[in-house]
C-alpha cells in the first residue's frame, strides 16, 4: 500500500474532469497502483452521478439528435484517445490493474510500446529519461529511470513537479517513496533524491518549469541548463 498519496483536491479535480491531461495520466496510473486513492475517487465519482441526477431536465432542439449523430460521423475518436474534458483514457474497471507488473495500464496504453522501445537519453551518469507526448502546453511528461544507489543533483524548483514511482524506490529529506507513491514538489523543496539500492527506480515525472540547480558547483551551472 502506498503512503503518500494524491490529495482530495486532485482525486476531485480528475473525477469532475477538470485536470490538464498530464496530471490525468499521473492520477489514473497511481489509483491503479492505490487502492485507497482508487476508492476515494470512486466515491468522488458517484457523488458527481448523484448530483448530476438531480439537476432539474432542460429542454433540446428538435435538431439536437442529428447534430449529435453529425458529429459522431465527422469527428470519430479512435481507440485510446482522451475523453473530451481531456482525462486520461481507459477509466473502466477492468483497467486498474497492471499489466507487466511495473507500468500500470493506463500508462502503458499512452506509451503503445515496451520501455526498451523507447527514445531513452541520458541526462547524467545513472539517470535517463524518455519523454512522453502528451497534450500539456507547457508541461513536460516523461519516464525517469534512475540506477540503484544513484544521486541526482540536489535541487529545487522553478514550478511544481508531481513523481510517482512505477518500480524500485528512492529517499530524500521528505522520506521514502516506493511503487505507487506520489510527490509534489514545488519552489519550498529542495532535496537530493538517492535510489534505492537492489533495482532501477522508473518513476513517472510531470513538470511545469525547469528544476534548479542548489549544490555549490549546481548554482554556477544553472544559467547554462533547462531541464
Amino acid at each position: 500500500m502506498p503512503a503518500h498519496h494524491l490529495s482530495d483536491e486532485i482525486l476531485m479535480a480528475y473525477a469532475a474532469g477538470s485536470l490538464p491531461e498530464p496530471l490525468s495520466l499521473v492520477v489514473v496510473s497511481h489509483v491503479t497502483l492505490c487502492p485507497a486513492c482508487r476508492a476515494q475517487m470512486e466515491t468522488y465519482e458517484a457523488l458527481g452521478g448523484s448530483l448530476i441526477e438531480e439537476i432539474a431536465p432542460v429542454g433540446l432542439p428538435d435538431s439536437a439528435l442529428s447534430d449529435i449523430f453529425a458529429r459522431l460521423d465527422d469527428e470519430a475518436s479512435g481507440p485510446g484517445e482522451a475523453d473530451p474534458w481531456g482525462r486520461a483514457p481507459a477509466r473502466t474497471p477492468a483497467d486498474h490493474r497492471s499489466v507487466d507488473g511495473s507500468v500500470p495500464r493506463p500508462l502503458r496504453d499512452y506509451l503503445g510500446q515496451d520501455l526498451s522501445a523507447l527514445n531513452w537519453r541520458s541526462v547524467i551518469r545513472g539517470v535517463e529519461e524518455a519523454e512522453i507526448a502528451l497534450d500539456g502546453g507547457e508541461v513536460r511528461t516523461r519516464l525517469m529511470r534512475i540506477q540503484p544507489g544513484v544521486a541526482v543533483p540536489k535541487h529545487t524548483h522553478g514550478g511544481e513537479e508531481v513523481t510517482l514511482v512505477l518500480t524500485g524506490g528512492y529517499s530524500d529529506a521528505g522520506g521514502h517513496y516506493a511503487r505507487g507513491d506520489v510527490q509534489v514538489a514545488d519552489p519550498t523543496v529542495d532535496h537530493q533524491p538517492v535510489a534505492d539500492p537492489g533495482e532501477p527506480c522508473l518513476c513517472l515525472v510531470i513538470s511545469d518549469a525547469p528544476l534548479k540547480l542548489t549544490g555549490p558547483i549546481g548554482r554556477w551551472l544553472n544559467p547554462f541548463i533547462t531541464y
